[in-house]
């Protein structure tokens, strides 16, 4: 367990008042406490960072929230999927939150994320900035190479985090970018997501070098417990900071999936039950920053407990929401496909006499559970920059199966900020 120095905490207001009824909690308590991160960064031809992360109880308070609403939610897409309400690919995060809420702390609305199909959570955290679900294993990092280019180029001072897994680790077109990156000192910082197995192979049967961070030979690289959520905000920090002035990085964040690669991987037979159960027990990012709240006195065991049930409550409500809404029209296949009216032409010539829906049509037919849950202080903007895997959920006819299928295997070009 990560060593505490507590500098003081001052409970004050209610962190939710529904919630903890036998005492307050704050959200808004800025107090500076300084943690040590469970375990050290290892650096590849740089200066690691130093293990003491300043962090404050209302930051805590706020990465046990989060994770805790993001691991409900990808149980529920579990449940969801075997009930057949969600079809086509689903790939779970749970077990891997503290990258998402560790690199959401370090950086602004403004850096750009592009990741893989496995981003629920990514998106849940970050909102609309995150260019998601892209589903050509490794093909994300040259796109977001490419978004570094347009910040320098803009000399906006911002930068953009590539996310791939140790499977895509070994991609070609993810050492060219990189090498791109390096000449032109593109502040991109390249996150390789190491939970250990691609799709059902372990990471030592694919790589003859399994230390990730330091594949980028020329670029520097650091390899960052990726369960210890302040460890991923540290790193994250500390590499933004480097991008912005000698260019192109490589984070290895050493974390664990729970489920199998997707719904249709049990996850256990590559793997033994034990395995897994050994992480939950030593190493869950949950537990981690639970057992900080309780170290600084912010709740109690109950307390944590009861906001747990809340969250689940959240998420219930937000399943029910999905559940009533009516199915997505099928001009809505074309929607961020194609540029606005060229869809009506296709379905006409197809022979459907359906027209292309309003922006306000659009707005309101919402149906991802996890957009229902980001309240975030920025808009989504749905009808120019929403998800397509809006239109994943409670698709029960074969029909509309097969328009989720379609949508699903593009990714919008315009889910984007810039």
């Amino acid at each position: 367990m990560a060593q505490l120095t507590r500098r003081s905490v001052n409970l004050l207001k209610p962190f939710s008042a529904s919630v903890f009824a036998t005492r307050h909690l704050t959200t808004s308590d800025t107090t500076p406490i300084t943690v040590e991160t469970s375990l050290p960064f290892t650096g590849h031809k740089i200066e690691p960072p130093s293990r003491s992360v300043e962090t404050t109880p209302k930051e805590l308070l706020s990465f046990f929230r989060d994770m805790a609403l993001m691991r409900r939610m990808e149980i529920a897409a579990d449940s969801l999927y075997k009930a057949k309400l969600i079809r086509g690919f689903c790939h779970l995060y749970d077990g891997q939150e503290a990258v998402s809420v560790g690199m959401e702390a370090a950086i602004t609305k403004k850096d750009c994320i592009i990741t893989a199909y496995r981003d629920h959570c990514i998106f849940l955290g970050q909102g609309q900035w995150v260019l998601r679900g892209h589903g050509i294993v490794g093909a994300q990092v040259p796109l977001g190479c490419g978004l570094a280019f347009a910040q320098k180029y803009s000399k906006d001072e911002n930068v953009t985090f590539a996310m791939y897994g140790d499977g895509a680790a070994n991609q070609g077109q993810l050492f060219e970018a990189l090498n791109m990156s390096a000449l032109w000192d593109l502040p991109a910082i390249l996150v390789c997501e190491n939970n250990h197995y691609g799709m059902g192979t372990a990471e030592w049967r694919a790589a003859k070098s399994p230390a990730y961070y330091k594949r980028g030979d020329y670029a520097p690289g650091l390899k960052v417990d990726g369960m210890d959520a302040l460890a991923v905000k540290q790193a994250c920090k500390f590499a933004k900071e480097h991008a912005l002035k000698n260019g192109p990085i490589i984070l290895e964040m050493d974390t664990y999936r729970y489920h199998g690669h997707s719904m249709s991987d049990p996850g256990s037979t590559y793997r033994t039950r034990d395995e897994i159960s050994g992480i939950r027990q030593e190493r869950d990012p949950i537990e981690r920053i639970k057992k900080l709240i309780l170290s600084h006195d912010l709740a109690t065991e109950k307390e944590l407990k009861d906001y747990e049930k809340e969250v689940r409550k959240e998420v219930d409500e937000a399943i029910a929401k999905a559940k009533e809404c009516a199915l997505p029209d099928s001009s809505e296949l074309f929607t961020n496909v194609y540029k606005k009216g060229f869809g009506v032409e296709i379905l006409q010539s197809l022979g459907s006499d359906q027209s292309e829906p309003s922006d306000t049509q659009i707005n309101n037919r919402e149906l991802v559970v996890q957009n229902a849950l980001s309240e975030r202080s920025t808009p989504i903007d749905l009808a120019g920059g929403g998800s397509l895997a809006r239109h994943q959920h409670v698709l029960p006819t074969a029909t509309h199966r097969q328009q989720s299928c379609h949508v699903n295997r593009h990714q919008c070009p315009n889910n984007s900020r810039h």
